[in-house]
């Protein structure tokens, strides 16, 4: 069984589907391949050459990749799941740094005003090493980088993670057209408490 998710390695993408196959238990069967990009992951699907992908659902991408499910890719799960904590971390070599390195979609976590000038980096996971690499001097990172690091970089804000809702895609199509929900979910649970 072989998985496909968006790299580079470190990415959460990377990190949120380990736990996913760990939550399903399937670490020891089943492979994961980190792809440079979705249109990538969905073709080696529908093309066989991998059995499912992971996609976080508010990756830019994820529009396109619902798409392709009139071509034969299809949403067979979907989950709730936290990724890295994330936190401003700058160099220790970096004296006042005027320039943040930065994930678009990451920008709105933090007041963007303290930086005179945005560099938008494609990855949190590239501002991650780029800052371990010296390229930037602060960016918006994995706080565990810090931690790894602590001859390179310090932390000046923790930001934290969110809960992000994360898509399974496969070949076989399992909705049958209705809706498809956990009735004992936590939400399911909540409602009745609420009712």
């Amino acid at each position: 069984m072989k998985f496909l998710t968006l790299g580079p390695a470190g990415s959460n993408h990377e990190f949120v589907t380990r736990h996913y196959l760990d939550f399903h238990g399937l670490r020891d069967i089943a492979t994961l391949d980190l792809v440079p990009d979705f249109d990538r992951c969905a073709d080696a699907v529908l093309q066989g050459g991998a059995d499912f992908m992971v996609q976080c659902a508010v990756h830019p991408a994820a529009t396109s990749t619902v798409s392709k499910c009139f071509v034969g890719l299809h949403l067979i799960d979907t989950f709730i799941s936290p990724s890295q904590d994330l936190a401003i971390l700058q160099r220790n070599d970096a004296a006042q740094p005027t320039s943040l390195a930065v994930m678009r979609p990451t920008l709105p976590y933090i007041d963007r005003n303290r930086w005179r000038r945005i560099e938008f980096v494609e990855t949190v996971a590239e501002v991650t090493q780029g800052l371990i690499d010296g390229k930037y001097a602060v960016g918006l990172a994995y706080a565990s980088a810090a931690e790894r690091h602590p001859e390179r970089l310090h932390m000046t804000q923790f930001i934290g993670t969110v809960d992000d809702a994360w898509m399974v895609y496969g070949r076989t199509r399992v909705s049958t057209g209705r809706l498809t929900a956990w009735r004992d979910s936590p939400a399911a649970h909540l409602y009745r408490q609420v009712a």
